[in-house]
């Protein structure tokens, strides 16, 4: 089930999120997976990268459902120098990390929004708050909300999360 969280949350970035909510739709009958929707929208190639390094694509391609906060390519970009390289090579640290973006359940903007923290497939809440009129998910900012997939569901976030 952590597998299954930490590639939800890997594959929610943004510009793919926008792709598979093009060509999708909604989740159900004929949608594709978060995995599927990610690689299909080829701006999350930093997720899916830290997915497959992971080991996690199966897991997230499996039944669900998953929430998953994912990171843009940009979000990976802001990391200091050498981490998401080191991270690549550490799979147990990438694997935590990942897991820290996935949420068991598919949990709409609608629920998110009242919530003040989630439990994540790693084990460890996160912090959810509303200010100035935006999501707030750690010390991120949701950019995008509930691009369906058929296992779950997918915010863009603009910040990868780092667990404590």
């Amino acid at each position: 089930m952590v597998r299954r969280t930490l590639l939800g949350i890997m594959l929610a970035v943004s510009p793919l999120a926008s792709a598979v909510a093009q060509n999708h739709g909604s989740a159900g009958h004929g949608a594709s997976t978060i995995v599927d929707v990610a690689i299909g929208a080829g701006s999350f190639k930093t997720l899916v990268k830290a997915v497959e390094a992971a080991g996690l694509v199966e897991t997230l391609k499996g039944t669900g459902p998953f929430t998953v906060f994912a990171p843009t390519d940009e979000a990976f970009a802001k990391l200091p120098a050498g981490t998401l390289d080191a991270l690549l090579k550490d799979k147990a640290k990438l694997t935590a990390i990942l897991t820290y973006h996935v949420v068991s359940g598919a949990v709409g903007s609608d629920k998110v929004v009242g919530l003040k923290s989630a439990k994540t497939v790693n084990g460890q809440d996160v912090a959810i708050a509303v200010k100035d009129g935006k999501v707030h998910v750690g010390a991120a900012t949701v950019l995008k909300t509930d691009i369906k997939a058929s296992n779950g569901v997918i915010h863009v976030i603009d910040t990868v999360l780092l667990p404590k």
